[in-house]
C-alpha cells in the first residue's frame, strides 16, 4: 500500500500491461491467404500460452479492416482466449477506417485497464495489408491518432507491407521510420504472412518478458524475408 496526497491509503498497481493490436487487411485480394491469417493467429495464441509470465504483460486486440474495420477480438488475456478470432474477407483496402477506430477503440482501452488499477505502456498497433489503400483520406485519422499531444494514449505503429504495398506508405503508416517493413521482392505472400506472425509472437513474448523483469522496453524483431521499408530506393 501506498500513501496519498492526503494521507488516504491507495492500492498498490496490479501490474504494468502493454496493450497490443494487430490490424489486418481482409480486402478480396487476401482472400487466396485466409488460411495463413488463422494459422498465424493460432500460432500467435499458442506462442503467448507458452510463455505465461510474458503473456500475463500483455493484452491483445484483433482487428480487420477493409470497407470498414471490425473489431474480431477484444482487448484481452490470451491466456483465457478459449475460441480464437476468425478473419472475415470482404471489399476494398480502406486504411482511415482501421485508424478511425484505433482512434476512439485506444483511448477506451487504455482508460479501462487505468481503471482496473493497471499501469498502461504505450500501446502498439501490428499493421499487415497486401496493398495501397483505396481511400485518400486516410492520413488525418492516421495524424490524430499518433499525435502525442492530442491523443496522450497514441500508439507506436509497426506497419508490414506484402504484395503491392508500397514502401514508402509503409513509411507513412509506421511512427518511425525503423518500424515500416516490406517484404523482399518476390516473397510468396502466403509465407510473408506466416512470418509477420511469427515476428510480431517473438516481439510480444519479448517485450513481456523485458516487462516481467521490471523493463519496460518495446522489443522489435523483424519479420524473416522483410526488410527495412527505407532500404529501398
Amino acid at each position: 500500500m501506498r500513501l496519498g496526497s492526503k494521507g488516504d491509503q491507495m492500492p498498490e498497481k496490479r501490474g504494468v500491461l502493454l496493450p497490443a493490436y494487430v490490424v489486418a487487411d481482409e480486402s478480396a485480394s487476401m482472400s487466396p491467404h485466409q488460411g495463413e491469417l488463422a494459422s498465424g493467429l493460432a500460432s500467435l495464441c499458442e506462442g503467448l500460452r507458452a510463455e505465461p509470465m510474458a503473456a500475463a504483460r500483455i493484452r491483445l486486440a484483433v482487428l480487420g479492416f477493409s470497407d470498414d474495420a471490425q473489431l474480431r477480438q477484444e482487448l484481452s488475456d490470451m491466456r483465457s482466449i478459449e475460441v480464437l478470432p476468425q478473419f472475415i474477407i470482404r471489399g476494398i483496402t480502406s486504411y482511415g477506417s482501421a485508424f478511425r477506430d484505433l482512434l476512439s477503440r485506444i483511448p477506451r482501452d487504455v482508460d479501462q485497464l487505468k481503471q482496473d488499477n493497471y499501469a498502461v505502456n504505450r500501446p502498439v498497433v501490428f499493421f499487415l495489408s497486401d496493398g495501397q489503400p483505396t481511400d485518400r483520406d486516410w492520413r488525418g485519422p492516421h495524424r490524430q491518432l499518433t499525435d502525442r499531444e492530442s491523443n496522450r494514449s497514441a500508439p507506436n505503429i509497426i506497419s508490414c507491407g506484402i504484395g503491392s504495398a508500397r514502401a514508402d506508405t509503409m513509411v507513412e503508416v509506421a511512427t518511425r521510420q525503423e518500424f515500416a517493413f516490406v517484404a523482399v521482392a518476390g516473397a510468396d505472400i502466403g509465407r510473408a504472412i506466416s512470418n509477420f506472425f511469427q515476428a510480431l509472437t517473438a516481439s510480444l513474448v519479448s517485450s513481456g518478458q523485458a516487462m516481467a523483469s521490471g523493463q519496460s522496453t518495446l522489443i522489435l524483431e523483424k519479420p524473416n524475408e522483410f526488410h527495412l521499408a527505407i532500404d529501398e530506393v
